[in-house]
């Protein structure tokens, strides 16, 4: 038997990636990649198959090629990036494995689809509009009112996402932000296909003031399972929304908690998602409404995956092999789980890495169980609106909520990310 796995340079991925070879091995099976140009991913699986993951149609032609020249049957498909999600689905329905299907892919994709059926299902979320120039954008604005923030409709990271407070400020981002949105996404799979359907718009949505939390959930057999929730303890009011400090369990009231179950249920039921992991955001307002933001067909970015394993013992990269696999996934959550955060850090400003000062300091403090960099000295880096990712993280745990909030706190005053 072998596992395929659609997978795209991303060095903040590198623990799955490692977990998803040791699953192979613990079960005896090949681990097979799509990808094209591998690098240091080579060493971590059997067989690449070189393929351009973009194109969803050359990677299922890459896939029946590979299955024509495999002795044994590819048992399941699994990815842990965003833009691969449809060609995983596509994939998956092409060889018969246990997937969500292409329609949920497609949904859990296209943000203005999203948004229209979770309004078919009657979930709160913001007010939203599609946007394909200025007027058409000053006119929305008169229905949604003031703030608005500004989406791609493919976009992931918060890439050329901003938050515009005025008619002034919507005037002066708008185009810069339309253009982004659409040459800084050509890589995905579904650019040409949305970007022809809308026109190059842009999403318009009703800003939502208030606290923000992320949900992982694993859905088995059309049941939702919640792992986790983490909330997101900085302000996060724009103008941009890069994410900077995640800590779990959440320490929102347990009938607000039972009130996001219930809609993370709806979301994945309005989608059609049916199996698998899945990430999902909401705003939560200061009289305690749960808005939903959107829901992703795939585990969370970044060290969620860390974050998530050390506090609760879930192991959610083996539990979406084992859903992809069709085997029983091993949901049993450590109690009470283990206070853990984790800080994802920026650059100041745009330039080239010189290097990250302050580790030395934190690698070496007993709180942390991982520290990563996503770039060597000498990569240019980029700064919101233009990054889709931070610069590098680190992931800690602590005896309560308020001595993981300290150790935030230090980790934060000691790292500074170093340009010129």
């Amino acid at each position: 038997m072998s596992i395929l796995l659609l997978h795209t340079r991303n060095l903040s991925r590198r623990k799955h990636l490692a977990r998803v070879r040791d699953y192979a091995r613990e079960h005896g099976e090949r681990l097979l990649m799509i990808m094209k140009d591998a690098t240091w991913e080579s060493s971590y699986v059997d067989c690449v198959v070189p393929a351009d993951t973009t194109s969803i149609e050359e990677t299922v032609a890459a896939v029946r090629t590979l299955i024509a020249a495999e002795e044994e049957p590819v048992r399941g498909i699994v990815t842990f990036v965003e833009q691969s999600v449809p060609a995983a689905a596509a994939v998956a329905a092409e060889l018969g494995l246990p997937s969500i299907g292409e329609k949920a892919a497609y949904l859990a994709r296209d943000k203005y689809a999203m948004r229209s059926a979770f309004g078919e299902a009657g979930l709160a979320q913001p007010g939203f509009q599609l946007a394909t120039d200025l007027d058409a954008a000053v006119k929305g604005a008169a229905e949604l009112g003031y703030p608005l923030v500004l989406k791609p409709l493919i976009g992931g990271g918060s890439k050329y996402v901003r938050r515009v407070d005025n008619a002034a400020e919507l005037a002066e981002h708008f185009a810069p932000l339309q253009r982004g949105a659409w040459t800084g996404f050509a890589h995905d799979p579904l650019h040409t296909r949305t970007r022809a359907q809308y026109d190059e718009a842009l999403l318009l949505e009703a800003y939502v003031p208030g606290s923000e939390i992320s949900v992982e959930s694993l859905v088995v057999d059309g049941e939702t399972r919640i792992v986790a929730v983490h909330d997101k303890p900085l302000p996060m009011e724009g103008p941009f929304f890069e994410e900077v400090y995640y800590t779990t369990p959440t320490r929102l009231p347990d009938g607000l908690v039972r009130r996001i179950t219930a809609a993370v249920g709806a979301a994945h039921e309005a989608l059609g998602i049916t199996t698998g992991a899945t990430h999902t955001e909401f705003r939560i307002t200061a009289d305690g409404e749960p808005y939903i933001l959107e829901t992703a067909a795939r585990l969370g970015g970044g060290p969620v995956y860390q974050s998530v394993l050390l506090s609760t013992g879930i192991d959610m990269v083996e539990a979406q092999l084992d859903l992809a696999t069709g085997r029983a996934p091993r949901l049993d959550v450590a109690s009470p789980p283990r206070p853990t955060g984790f800080y994802l850090f920026f650059a100041e400003r745009a330039g080239e890495l010189v290097g990250v000062a302050g580790l030395d300091q934190v690698e070496t403090d007993d709180r942390v169980s991982e520290i990563m960099l996503y770039g060597q000295p000498g990569d240019q880096v980029l700064v919101p609106p233009h990054a889709s990712a931070a610069h590098g993280h680190v992931v800690f745990s602590a005896a309560t909520a308020e001595a993981v909030e300290e150790a935030f706190h230090e980790f934060r005053d000691a790292i500074a990310v170093e340009v010129r």
